[in-house]
């Protein structure tokens, strides 16, 4: 080999370790970080709709202050969640194909079955049947804008008597019951995505839809505290600590199942040792040190688990105003956490070569459609979305005691679930 045709091989390949083909030269042409936001996106809707499900399905009174603001949060993502998908695609105008010439032996167009049904037939009906009698309320109060948005919502549906007001809460909560199986098929199919290809050792695994199910609860849990505390903040009404001490009870029992589960997956790995061991190892200890290691297992996984652990342990002896600085930081940890970890398995999945004997690289953009701008700029769409719904939907009211404003109105008809 001469050195003129070494040189070309050296500019054609200038991030690749090892044996790699010349089409793996890089990670640029296939899921880039617009792929990363999508599932991290999708598994917030779904956790936080699990976080309302608890109130009107299982009955769990203390966290009825974040029952609404955990559907209105859950809504907020959902509406922006095919966005990274579209963007990605280049042409977004081709996703009518999915409808027009609807593939049910693809996962990626049965996408577009379960986004439908999760928005129109679980989200939405649940929010109008919790909504309707305020709906009703407000169109009579409020003028202007206000006042027309809230008269087209009723539907033309006027009847406030207190039977029909029971049929509301009855299938509100029958509709949570069946929006709880469906929230965890709109996030299980991505790890089913990831899971079925087989040919690459990072993703073909068995556990991967279960992995994505309750990382998708955590982060959602994690994101209803976060924005509640926010909320609370920003309004300068004091957060009900019972209901933060229940949120962070459920947080850290679904953070001990999915730290279990994600555990046991690479226990599997290195136990089972196969042909791919060696590779996996080298870009853990590697190029994802600082994403997999320091940010999804320790700052995401270890330092939340100490933290909330030691406020169910030590729950009497620590302060109130300590119990809330513990519950906001874990919150923010277990987010970023989520977030390296679909890094973790959409751009780490593919930075070895097929051969698994050399690694490429992955250089990411500043603008363009395939930016990390763009995918800030998702990121923070819904938390937008999130606050006109808040101005609209989520008041402040004053409660009948002597206590202060309280920043989020309890969910109406749970007393009655």
């Amino acid at each position: 080999m001469n050195n003129s045709f070494t040189n070309n091989i050296v500019e054609i390949l200038p991030r690749v370790e090892g044996f790699a083909y010349p089409n793996e030269a890089t990670v640029h042409p296939l899921w880039s970080v617009l792929i990363v936001v999508y599932p991290y996106v999708t598994g917030l809707v779904a956790g936080a709709f699990i976080m309302a499900s608890l109130v009107r399905v299982f009955n769990v009174r203390a966290l009825e202050p974040v029952y609404r603001l955990s559907l209105l949060t859950s809504l907020a993502f959902l509406l922006c969640a095919p966005m990274p998908l579209l963007l990605h695609l280049g042409h977004p105008e081709r996703c009518f194909e999915i409808m027009m010439t609807p593939h049910l032996s693809s996962p990626m167009a049965m996408f577009g079955f379960v986004y439908a049904w999760y928005l129109l037939a679980v989200l939405l009906l649940e929010l109008w049947f919790d909504y309707r009698a305020d709906f009703v309320e407000w169109s009579q109060s409020q003028t202007g804008l206000r006042g027309v948005i809230y008269r087209a919502f009723t539907l033309g549906v006027h009847d406030v008597s207190e039977p029909v007001l029971r049929l509301d809460a009855r299938m509100g909560r029958i509709i949570s019951i069946v929006g709880i199986p469906s929230a965890f098929l709109l996030h299980g199919y991505v790890g089913f995505i990831f899971g079925s290809i087989k040919a690459n050792p990072w993703w073909g695994n068995v556990l991967m839809p279960i992995i994505f199910i309750f990382s998708a609860i955590v982060s959602g849990m994690a994101l209803c505290v976060f924005v509640y505390m926010f909320l609370s903040w920003a309004r300068r009404a004091p957060a009900s600590i019972d209901c933060l001490d229940t949120m962070g009870k459920f947080l850290f029992f679904a953070l001990v199942i999915d730290a279990a589960i994600e555990s046991l997956d690479w226990i599997h790995r290195l136990y089972s040792a196969d042909e791919s061991i060696h590779i996996l190892k080298s870009l853990a200890a590697g190029r994802l040190f600082y994403t997999l290691l320091v940010g999804q297992a320790f700052f995401g996984t270890l330092v939340p688990l100490l933290l909330l652990g030691a406020v169910q342990l030590f729950r009497t002896r620590i302060t109130v105003s300590a119990r809330h600085w513990i519950y906001f930081v874990g919150s923010v940890l277990i987010l970023a956490g989520v977030l390296s970890m679909r890094w973790n398995v959409v751009i780490g999945g593919q930075l070895f070569s097929k051969s698994l004997r050399g690694f490429m690289d992955y250089k990411l953009e500043f603008a363009g459609h395939e930016g990390w701008l763009l995918s800030v700029a998702l990121l923070g769409l819904p938390f937008v979305i999130l606050g006109v719904f808040i101005k609209l939907f989520l008041p402040a009211t004053r409660s009948h005691s002597n206590e202060p404003a309280t920043p989020i109105r309890p969910a109406t008809g749970a007393s009655a679930v």
